[in-house]
């Protein structure tokens, strides 16, 4: 599976910006793509995921309400539809994909993802 990742910016607070994550190669129906985002100085952590089959979405508790996961399996898309923007915000965000089930509380750990795109850039100006 490669995974490229788009649609990082330059944004104002308040402002939205849609991140896409093509994916090719082989996929598999049964796992989990994923957002995570990393900040300077910080660990790389998860931000929303959805599994290719069923469309069951995870958030981080930050971005509730304000950021929303989504994919189309016709075109191997997954968006990351993001409001509200915030400084906090800014990081290079990657998508990823597991290479098939994950369990629950195995979610939101970058160890159960094993193809990951390049990052694209966000950066939320106060």
């Amino acid at each position: 599976v490669q995974l490229q990742a788009s649609g990082g910016g330059l944004v104002q607070a308040g402002d939205s910006l849609r991140l896409s994550c093509a994916a090719s190669g082989r996929t598999f129906s049964s796992s989990i793509m994923a957002w995570f985002r990393q900040a300077p100085g910080k660990e790389r952590e998860f931000v929303a995921g959805i599994r290719w089959s069923g469309g069951n979405t995870y958030y981080e508790e930050s971005v509730k309400g304000r950021f929303t996961i989504s994919r189309d399996n016709a075109k191997n898309m997954v968006y990351l539809q993001m409001s509200s923007l915030k400084p906090e915000d800014t990081a290079v965000y990657y998508c990823a994909s597991s290479r098939g089930p994950v369990i629950l509380s195995y979610l939101r750990s970058d160890r159960a993802y094993v193809y990951w795109g390049q990052g694209t850039l966000v950066t939320v100006s106060s």
